[in-house]
């Protein structure tokens, strides 16, 4: 199983908006240009994670997007479940009866498959529940507070180093 760049991609805007200063909304078209996807796609990507209640959209001139709720609130199973729907490894299409056809045997072989990746999604999405933005974000940067910046003017590297040069 593997999941599509979309979900990376919708967690780089969730870092970018759990980031920035609530004051101002992160511009579509500066989400766009730093994930180097057409302002098309990321809409599609955006419009995702505000169906789910994880973002929400402004619009006007100084529009853009911010965060719906709190990045300790949003989990990446939450972000998964935005991008791809429901965790379920295993798609039971019916093969095994299909192809061995002996009833009771091919029936068994089919439930001990569905339970073996059903225990699998079980695990998986309580490992994913888990694990928050923040905590992507805290232990990625090494800070147990998480900086804000206005992404629609400066990146992180600028924030950082102006914190490092304030400390000195």
């Amino acid at each position: 199983m593997q999941l599509t760049k979309g979900v990376e991609q919708a967690i780089c805007i969730i870092v970018l908006l759990a980031t920035q200063e609530s004051s101002a909304p992160l511009a579509s078209d500066e989400i766009s240009k730093r994930l180097g996807v057409s302002p098309s796609y990321m809409k599609k990507i955006t419009r995702k994670l505000v169906v789910q209640g994880i973002a929400v959209s402004v619009s006007g001139n100084n529009g853009g997007v911010s965060l719906a709720k709190s990045a300790t609130d949003i989990t990446m199973l939450d972000v998964i479940e935005a991008m791809e729907g429901p965790i379920k490894i295993y798609p039971d299409t019916g093969l095994i009866r299909l192809a061995f056809k002996d009833g009771e045997y091919a029936k068994k072989g089919q439930e001990i498959l569905q339970n073996v990746f059903a225990q699998g999604d079980r695990l998986l999405i309580e490992y994913l529940s888990k694990v928050t933005a923040a905590d992507l974000l805290k232990e990625g940067l090494g800070m147990s507070n998480l900086p804000t910046l206005n992404w629609n003017q400066e990146t992180l590297s600028d924030v950082l180093n102006k914190e490092q040069d304030d400390q000195k």
